[in-house]
């Protein structure tokens, strides 16, 4: 099974910092309150931030090896 990891659009990020919030690793950081940044090798890609993200910009994507 391919892993997946979640990643964020950060022209539309509005760096609200809900999926800071609800991440379980603590893969997500929001510096300076500009966009989501998060971390790929600490997203184990279940897939909370983005059902959480009101502005529906974080996707789960296919992660390269």
């Amino acid at each position: 099974m391919a892993k997946r990891k979640a990643s964020v659009s950060i022209r539309e990020c509005v760096a609200c910092g809900c999926c800071m919030k609800v991440c379980p690793r603590n893969a997500i950081t929001v510096p300076k309150g500009i966009h989501a940044v998060i971390s790929p090798s600490l997203c184990v890609g279940c897939g909370l931030c983005a059902r959480e993200c009101p502005a529906g910009v974080i996707t789960l994507e296919v992660a390269e090896s």
